[in-house]
């Protein structure tokens, strides 16, 4: 089994359109899908990312608030997972809720051992 990293990216129009309650059945989507994969041993790690944070450049000399991506380029969040392939993180990522919003979208990587 390798790793593979999912960077979930978009959705935030969506949610910031829903009730509370259309948020809490959302989340459930999100907590069926999860357990899913953990139940088979896929899942790793994963989590939410808060929208605020820095950006470090120049050698460490520089630091600015961001991120300053457009709102669907924002990483939102992450999970890792245990597949065989590149192509089976990608089928098992067609399950995520992020894909029922229009601009949601998964960056699927392999994380490479060091």
């Amino acid at each position: 089994m390798q790793k593979y990293l999912y960077l979930f990216r978009g959705g935030d129009a969506r949610m910031a359109t829903m009730s509370p309650a259309e948020v809490e059945a959302h989340m459930d989507e999100w907590r069926v899908w999860m357990q899913g994969l953990a139940e088979k041993g896929q899942l790793i790690d994963g989590l939410p990312l808060k929208a605020e944070g820095k950006q470090v450049s120049k050698g460490g000399s520089v630091v600015t608030d961001g991120p300053f991506a457009e709102g669907a380029e924002i990483v939102g969040g992450y999970l890792m997972v245990n597949a065989t392939s590149l192509e089976e993180a990608t089928e098992l990522s067609k399950g995520c809720p992020i894909l029922d919003a229009e601009d949601g979208h998964i960056e699927v990587r392999e994380i490479a051992d060091m």
